[in-house]
């Protein structure tokens, strides 16, 4: 790599590199999204070419730590776009909880700090609560929270929460479920629904299942196509054939996902396999 490289070449040894250094799989996101985040770093650091870049990663290992914060796109809420969550609320969580009684597997790809995992066990609860049938919440209901962001998950794990995370939040479930002042912590019967792994999306396989509702909402869209489409395969695999898979609101079917699931929503993206 030379000292004053910005070469599509140079790009390719400098994300070959992060892979090999940190088994980040740089080759299954868009060119676009990985240049970006890296050039904020590069500008942080003050240095102006992958060359220089790459000596500063090699020098420092806090900030390989800060490079790979920056590429995986920890942006979330509490109910983010909450119309998507009412939709879940309304066509999804009774459904789940009408089947005959058994485990209700949520899973949360791609959760960052926590508040999708969170928001979707606070819809359990909210409707279990409704129907007083609460004693049978704990032994249904686990959701699991999954990041390849050690970090991210440790502050998933505390479950507390700074006010504008709360921006698309209905007041009715702030003060539900919710501490009123800071730290907003989650309340400690949704909290302990949910749980969280360090867990690499594309390297590894899913977690156990059956699920009968995965989330993977904004995730995608970072990725190439070829990837989401295994990605889609896989999610696939992990469902219950009666479950449900709700993805962001500009992601869509790629490929033979289109006939390996049907829309429930198709405005909120929620759908079943086929």
């Amino acid at each position: 790599m030379t000292a004053n490289d910005l070469s599509d070449a140079g790009f390719a040894e400098l994300t070959a590199k992060i892979s090999r250094d940190r088994g980040f799989g740089c080759a299954s996101y868009k060119d676009k999204c990985l240049r970006r985040r890296i050039a904020v770093r590069m500008r942080a650091r003050g240095v102006h070419t992958y060359g220089d870049y790459a000596r500063v990663l090699d020098a420092d290992q806090a900030e390989y730590d800060r490079l790979l914060d920056a590429l995986t796109i920890n942006v979330t809420k509490l109910f983010r776009n909450w119309e998507t969550y009412d939709a879940i609320a309304q066509k999804v969580v009774p459904a789940l909880w009408a089947r005959p009684k058994g485990p209700i597997n949520v899973w949360s790809a791609g959760c960052s700090s926590g508040e999708e995992p969170y928001s979707l066990a606070a819809l359990f609860h909210r409707h279990a609560e409704q129907r007083s049938e609460l004693d049978e919440l704990a032994a249904r209901v686990q959701v699991l929270g999954s990041d390849i962001d050690a970090r991210c998950l440790g502050a998933a794990r505390a479950g507390a929460f700074a006010e504008g995370d709360f921006s698309d939040t209905p007041a009715e479930l702030r003060r539900r479920y919710f501490a009123p002042t800071p730290p907003f912590t989650i309340v400690p019967e949704v909290k302990h629904l949910v749980r969280f792994e360090r867990r690499d999306l594309l390297a590894e396989a899913a977690p156990p299942g059956p699920h009968q509702l995965i989330c993977c909402r904004n995730v995608l869209i970072y990725f190439d196509r070829d990837t989401q489409e295994r990605l889609f395969e896989k999610f696939h695999g992990a469902l219950a054939p009666d479950g449900f898979l709700v993805l962001g609101k500009v992601e869509t079917l790629l490929g033979s996902a289109r006939t390996r699931f049907a829309a429930v929503d198709g405005r909120e993206r929620i759908f079943r396999p086929l």
